[in-house]
């Protein structure tokens, strides 16, 4: 099953019910394309969550981008309706902190019309972690589950950019992605960069696995890696 995305107005809000799986591919292109279509003229949307039966880590962080882009555009996105599923997936990712919900379409539509508060953003400890992956939905699901956490977090797509962050500054922990490819002498110098980091190899596996267990995993590895006296 696919996903389905009906549009209507509400007063000056938009709500878009998504009936389907918000997942990496096709499902995850469409959501971010047609809030930007939203978004050239419209700045209050809701996203209704109440037909998703599955969102993956690249789903999840397709949401999170099409928040950013939202808020850049000097408006906001709310959820709205969510399953007891999805409220746990974002629960797991930390991801309540962020996104504004709400238990019905009423109340997400009255809270643009009311003044609402945003929650603060954690202040990340001296950890910090290196996050590289050529997806951008799983770099921008990583940022917020690891900011989430407490983590500071830095990412990038490139393997030379990579060698340029861990040149000017330090980290504690290097998340890799499946499939960093770069010519033989950046995969050379990234290698022994590598050598004297704590590395978590992310297999290809985890932009597909449910977004809750893959961010919760990952979390119980770091924790590991980094603290490893207290388990």
């Amino acid at each position: 099953m696919g996903l389905s995305l009906d549009t209507r107005e509400v007063g000056r809000v938009t709500i878009v019910r998504c009936n389907g799986r918000i997942v990496a591919g096709s499902e995850s292109e469409s959501l971010r394309a047609h809030v930007a279509w939203l978004l050239r003229d419209r700045r209050a949307i809701v996203l209704h969550l109440g037909d998703v039966g599955f969102i993956d880590s690249s789903g999840l962080g397709t949401m999170v981008r099409t928040l950013t882009s939202t808020r850049q555009a000097r408006g906001d996105l709310k959820l709205c309706d969510l399953p007891e599923h999805v409220r746990k997936v974002l629960e797991m990712s930390h991801l309540t902190k962020v996104f504004d919900t709400h238990e019905s379409e009423e109340k997400a539509v009255a809270a643009f019309y009311l003044p609402g508060a945003r929650a603060e953003t954690p202040v990340p400890t001296s950890r910090s972690v290196l996050c590289l992956d050529r997806n951008a939905d799983v770099l921008a699901y990583l940022r917020e589950l690891l900011r989430g956490a407490g983590y500071d977090v830095h990412t990038t797509s490139y393997l030379r950019d990579t060698l340029i962050l861990m040149r000017v500054t330090h980290f504690d922990l290097l998340l890799v992605g499946p499939d960093m490819t770069a010519s033989p002498a950046t995969q050379q110098a990234f290698q022994a960069a590598r050598a004297s980091l704590a590395v978590i190899d992310l297999g290809s596996e985890f932009s597909t696995r449910d977004a809750g267990e893959a961010g919760a995993g990952l979390l119980q590895q770091i924790e590991a890696r980094l603290n490893p006296k207290s388990r």
